[in-house]
C-alpha cells in the first residue's frame, strides 16, 4: 500500500443531494484509516484550485465530519469551470493570457503537496477530471485523480446509479405534494411540474414514481375535490419520448373536462430542440454555458409546454413550478448515504493503490463497484423508457408513446 501524504477534495458543477455527505464520508474514512494523512478542500470547485484557495481540514472538522450527512449543498462550494476552455478561464480572471489552466491547476496541486485529488461532480466535472488526469500522467506529475459521480439526472455512462439521484426524486415528489393542492385555487387549472434533466428523463420519471407512492399511501374523501383523480399525474414528458402534442392535448382535454385540472411532469430538456428551432426562427439567440450547453433557464421548457397546452385544454390558469433547486439542495436520504459511503470507502482504497477512475457500479461489467476508467465516462446516458416500472406507470395514467414534438402556433 502506498500511503497518501496529502489529499485534496473538489466539488463542482450543480448541486446534488450527495456533495456534503460525500465530503463527510471521505474525511471520515481517511481519518479512520490514518488521521496523519493531510486533507484540504479547494473552495468553489476548480475555481479554487486555479486560484490556490483551499480549506485545511483540521482535527475539529474531522471530529464533526459526520454532521455533514445532515446537510445538503456543498460545504466547500462549487463552480462551473472547464479547464480546457482557456478563453472562459481568462475572461473570468482565473488565469492570465498565455497560461494553460490545466498546467496552472497541476502546478497548484504540486505546490500544495497533493498526491491524491478527489473530484465529486457530474459528467462535466469528471470529464474535466479525466482531462486533468491525462495531463498529469502525460507530464509525469505523479498525482492520482479519483472521481465520485454526482448528478441528479442519473445519466452518466456506464454508472448504474449516480450519487444523490434517489434523494432528488424523493424530494421532488415531496415538493409537488404541496404544489398540487393549488389545483383547487382556480377552475380548469393546468399545473406544470418542471423537473431537472437536460438530456435524460430518469429524474422526471423517478419523481413521478415517488410522488405516486405518496398518492398510494394517502386517504381520500369521495364526493368532493379531495380525490386521487385531482392529485394524480396526468402526463409525463421526457427527452427520450416522442411527444405528439396535439394527440396529448386531446387526451388531456378530456381529463380537464372531468377533473377540472391537469397535472403534468416534464423534464427541463423535453422538447428543447423544438423550442430552440422556434426561437431561432424568430431570430433570437440561444445562450450557452462554458461547456456549450444550452442555458435551459433561457429556453424555459416548462413555460413553453404550459403555453402549448393551456389553449388546447381550455385552461383558465396555468401554474409552472420547478422543483430542481428544492430537490438538488436536500440532504442525502438513507439509500443515498449508503451508496455514498460505499463509494467513498472504495475511493480511499483506490487512493492507497494509486488507482485513478470514477467510482461507481459498472453497467458494462456486471454492475460491480469499481474505479471506472476515465475515458469511459461520459454524460447523456438516456433513460430506458421501456423499463417495466415506467411502462406500467404510463399505462396507469392512460398515456401512450408516439409522435414527434411539434411546435403549435
Amino acid at each position: 500500500m502506498n500511503k497518501p501524504k496529502k489529499v485534496a477534495l473538489v466539488t463542482a458543477g450543480g448541486l446534488a443531494p450527495c456533495l456534503s455527505s460525500a465530503v463527510g464520508s471521505l474525511i471520515e474514512r481517511y481519518t479512520e484509516i490514518d488521521p496523519s494523512i493531510e486533507i484540504i478542500c479547494y473552495h468553489g470547485g476548480y475555481k479554487g484550485l486555479l486560484l490556490g484557495d483551499s480549506y485545511q481540514v483540521t482535527p475539529e472538522i474531522r471530529e464533526k465530519a459526520a454532521l455533514l450527512h445532515r446537510y445538503g449543498g456543498s460545504p466547500i462550494g462549487n463552480s462551473r469551470v472547464k479547464l480546457t476552455n482557456v478563453k472562459d478561464c481568462i475572461k473570468r480572471g482565473l488565469v492570465t493570457e498565455g497560461q494553460d489552466p490545466q498546467k496552472v491547476a497541476a502546478d497548484q496541486l504540486i505546490k500544495d503537496g497533493v498526491d491524491i485529488l478527489h473530484t465529486i461532480g457530474g459528467d462535466d466535472t469528471n470529464t474535466a477530471a479525466a482531462d486533468l488526469a491525462a495531463f498529469l500522467a502525460k507530464n509525469d506529475y505523479g498525482l492520482t485523480v479519483i472521481g465520485l459521480p454526482k448528478t441528479v439526472d442519473n445519466d452518466v455512462f456506464p454508472i448504474k446509479q449516480s450519487l444523490g439521484a434517489w434523494t432528488a426524486a424523493e424530494q421532488g415528489a415531496r415538493y409537488f405534494w404541496n404544489v398540487v393542492a393549488e389545483s383547487g385555487a382556480n377552475p380548469r387549472m393546468l399545473i406544470v411540474h418542471e423537473v431537472m434533466g437536460r438530456n435524460c428523463g430518469w429524474l422526471t420519471a423517478a419523481t413521478a414514481l415517488e410522488y405516486r407512492k405518496l398518492l398510494d399511501r394517502a386517504e381520500w374523501v369521495p364526493g368532493i375535490g379531495l380525490s386521487r383523480n385531482v392529485y394524480e399525474v396526468h402526463g409525463i414528458f421526457i427527452p427520450e419520448m416522442e411527444i405528439n402534442i396535439a394527440a396529448e392535448a386531446e387526451r388531456l382535454r378530456a381529463v380537464m373536462d372531468k377533473t377540472d385540472c391537469v397535472n403534468i411532469f416534464i423534464s427541463e430538456g423535453a422538447g428543447v430542440e423544438a423550442i430552440v428551432a422556434e426561437l431561432q426562427s424568430k431570430g433570437q439567440e440561444v445562450p450557452r454555458d462554458a461547456f456549450g450547453h444550452i442555458k435551459l433557464d433561457a429556453v424555459n421548457p416548462g413555460k413553453w409546454f404550459g403555453e402549448q397546452f393551456a389553449q388546447m385544454l381550455g385552461a383558465e390558469k396555468t401554474l409552472v413550478q420547478k422543483s430542481g433547486y428544492f430537490a438538488r439542495a436536500a440532504a442525502a436520504n438513507v439509500d443515498d448515504i449508503r451508496l455514498i459511503k460505499s463509494c467513498a470507502d472504495l475511493a480511499v482504497e483506490c487512493a492507497f493503490r494509486r488507482e485513478s477512475g470514477v467510482i461507481g457500479h459498472d453497467e458494462d461489467n456486471g454492475n460491480v463497484l469499481r474505479a471506472i476508467e476515465f475515458p469511459r465516462i461520459k454524460g447523456g446516458k438516456p433513460f430506458d423508457i421501456d423499463a417495466p416500472w415506467f411502462a406500467s406507470m404510463l399505462s396507469e395514467i392512460g398515456q401512450q408513446k408516439g409522435g414527434k414534438v411539434a411546435v403549435s402556433h
